[in-house]
């Protein structure tokens, strides 16, 4: 079973910031509106000793 989540939030306030922070990414976090309008997808391992 897979786990999907999302980031929502207003503009300008550290959705792309959170996101580099979770996924190890590097997109662009730059401080000003709408500076990533395309979504992004990134991968993170949960492990589950179930």
């Amino acid at each position: 079973m897979g786990f999907k989540c999302g980031i929502v939030g207003l503009p300008n306030v550290g959705k792309s910031t959170l996101f580099n922070a979770l996924t190890k990414a590097t997109i662009a976090a730059e401080n000003y509106p709408f500076c990533t309008i395309d979504p992004n997808v990134g991968v993170v391992p949960l492990p589950d000793p179930r």
